[in-house]
This record gives structure tokens, sequence and C-alpha cells, in this order.
């Protein structure tokens, strides 16, 4: 059995026991989440799409931990015009540890 489902406007595939990193939630470490907004649900009685979403399917998960993923370097140029900007960036994300997959 697996889901798709949407977090932080990205679309993630999912089955209990599977470990994601999605953008950073507000939970604390170990506290558990349950997320709603579930797309899709395969099983072996068949594939149930939503409009849009699956109506009373939820995705319990845990909050293994947070941290930053890796740096990435943003380099603007203008070839001969003596236009160079270099930044970067990190993203804040929280690693889950999906639980089990509920359909109403």
């Amino acid at each position: 059995m697996y889901a798709v489902i949407e977090s932080g406007g990205k679309q993630y595939r999912v089955a209990a026991g599977d470990i994601i990193e999605v953008e950073k939630l507000t939970h604390d470490e170990g506290a558990e989440v349950e997320i709603d907004r579930v797309l899709l649900v395969a099983s072996d009685q068949g594939v149930t799409v939503g409009a849009p979403l699956v109506a009373g399917a939820k995705v319990r998960a845990t909050v293994a931990e947070h941290f930053r993923g890796p740096k990435l370097v943003i380099f603007k140029m203008k070839p001969k015009k003596r236009y160079r900007r270099k930044t970067g960036h990190r993203q804040s994300l929280t690693r889950l540890k999906i639980e089990a997959i509920e359909v109403a």
C-alpha cells in the first residue's frame, strides 16, 4: 500500500516505514504528525484518486529530526558587462518517518 501526499508544495510517494525529507515543519522532534493532504491511495483493492484530495485518508508520521540541506551556490553573470554576483542558500528541512496510511 502506498500514497501520494503533498507537503510544502511538493508531492511525495510514501509507504509505511519510509523516511522522507520535506520542507521544515513547526512540530518538535519526536512529535506525531497527521498529513491529511492525500492525493492518491493505492492498495490491493485498487487505486483511489482524489479530486483533488482523497476523502477521509490520512498519513501518520513521526518527526525524526530537523536539519539543513546542502549549500547551493547561485552565481549570476552577464558576459562582457563586468556583472558577477555570488550568493548561497541552505534550505531548512524536516525528516519524517511514515508510520501508517489510513483510509476511512
